[in-house]
């Protein structure tokens, strides 16, 4: 149960950290993965704020 509970925030969590190394750590490849890694949040707020209303 706890497992599906907690399983969409450690994604986006995990995701935001990734994407925040990324941007950190250098240039090219990292600045896409920087890029993905913390537009899936951004997306994901958009998503529930939309399906809200």
């Amino acid at each position: 149960m706890m497992g599906r509970t907690f399983a969409l925030p450690l994604f986006i969590g995990i995701t935001s950290i990734v994407g925040l190394l990324a941007a950190l750590l250098g240039d090219g490849v990292y600045d896409a993965v920087s890029w993905l890694g913390l537009g899936i949040p951004v997306a994901a707020v958009i998503y529930s704020y939309a399906k809200r209303h």
